[in-house]
């Protein structure tokens, strides 16, 4: 059985600050050799050449090294999946997760949160794109839920990632061996690096059959509804990091999830925020929220026609500012006004992953008597 989990989402106040997990290290909230996974939003500009996610991943693996008794090498196994690129109200923040010793836990038999993680086999820049990174992937995840002590696949609420993308250094590595790229467009495997590990992800949870080469990036009607995918130049296989339920753990938190069907559908937010268990009225407004939400991930995307609620917009066409960071900063506005919180984790580059337009949303919460979640001052 796993052990139960503590989450707290803390801000960063410069692209390089570590100190507030030193502080919940130091206040005795989590134990460093607990740590074992962060998801953060560093202030890049979230693109190929973005080292913001390098800096931020040094310092948060450095605090881990100086606070607890694991190695270097040790702490370097720890999933650290940061999204480039804080646009519009979104800030840069971490929500760190910790295990929890048995005898600390609530003790509660309702399903609380458990999360497991996995690294992939390595991933070829020839892999990306076609069904051979789809099965590295899906098998990695099989492997991730077996850790968090999850049986059933719909206990899964939220699979976050990070896969290596293409860069000309990759690609002439490819080349060099006689094999060839999906695209030497090295923006565009952003995209498709998540969109195939998306697919890797509905596969492994049974949301689809496996899919086809033909279908990677073409097929949209093929996606997860839980899979949050992020790459970057930092790695060469996936980091796969599986949150859901299981009863037994014990602990406070508890994750839900829902989908929004376009960039302005609050609604897609509320459902994930009541899925995991917060109680909230028909119309719920900010106020409701009572400091028990701990954060929410998204994935979102422009639509390919070009429209939200049959209203043209520009950015697919806009050659000044990349469509990524303007459906970036309008998911983020559109969460914030939900949650009241601008710290929200949004990420952009959602093919597979939700409906087309729209992408997944996962919520957790705080059931406990002493609620740890963010009050707008």
């Amino acid at each position: 059985m796993p052990e139960a989990i503590e989450v707290r989402k803390v801000p960063l106040h410069n692209v390089s600050d570590a100190s507030e997990l030193a502080k919940l290290i130091d206040e005795g909230v989590m134990d460093a050799d607990r740590v074992i996974a962060v998801i953060g939003k560093t202030e890049g500009n979230g693109g190929v050449n973005d080292y913001t996610r390098i800096i931020a991943d040094r310092a948060f693996r450095e605090v881990i090294v100086a606070k607890g008794t694991r190695t270097p090498d040790e702490v370097a196994e720890i999933p650290i999946v940061w999204s480039g690129g804080t646009d519009g109200v979104i800030s840069p923040h971490a929500t760190i997760f910790a295990t929890v010793a048995p005898e600390q836990a609530v003790q509660t038999d309702e399903p609380r949160l458990t999360v497991g993680f996995a690294m992939s086999e390595q991933l070829l820049p020839e892999d990306i794109g076609y069904v051979s990174m789809v099965k590295k992937v899906a098998d990695g995840v099989k492997v991730a839920m077996e850790r968090a002590g999850i049986t059933d696949p719909k206990d899964v609420h939220y699979v976050q990632t990070k896969t290596p993308l293409l860069t000309i250094h990759t690609i002439r590595d490819a080349k060099s061996r006689g094999k060839k790229v999906w695209t030497e467009n090295t923006h565009e495997s952003m995209d498709l690096s998540n969109g195939c590990t998306a697919l890797g992800i509905a596969v492994a949870l049974g949301e689809i059959e496996m899919p086809t080469d033909e279908d990677v990036m073409h097929n949209r009607d093929l996606y997860s509804s839980v899979a949050s995918c992020s790459s970057g130049v930092e790695l060469d296989q996936a980091q796969i990091v599986v949150v859901g339920n299981a009863p037994g753990v014990g602990g406070r938190y508890r994750i839900g999830h829902s989908v929004m069907n376009d960039a302005l559908d609050q609604d897609g937010i509320w459902g994930a925020i009541k899925d995991a268990g917060l109680e909230l009225p028909e119309r719920p407004h900010t106020s409701d929220i009572g400091g028990r939400l701990v954060n929410v991930f998204l994935k979102c995307e422009a639509s390919q026609d070009g429209e939200v609620h049959g209203r043209r917009n520009a950015m697919l066409d806009d050659s000044d500012v990349h469509w990524h960071r303007q459906i970036k900063s309008c998911v983020g506005g559109v969460t914030a006004a939900v949650t009241g919180d601008p710290a929200v984790f949004v990420s952009v580059s959602a093919a597979h992953q939700g409906p087309e337009g729209g992408g997944p949303v996962a919520a957790i919460v705080d059931l406990g008597d002493d609620p740890t979640g963010y009050q707008a001052p």
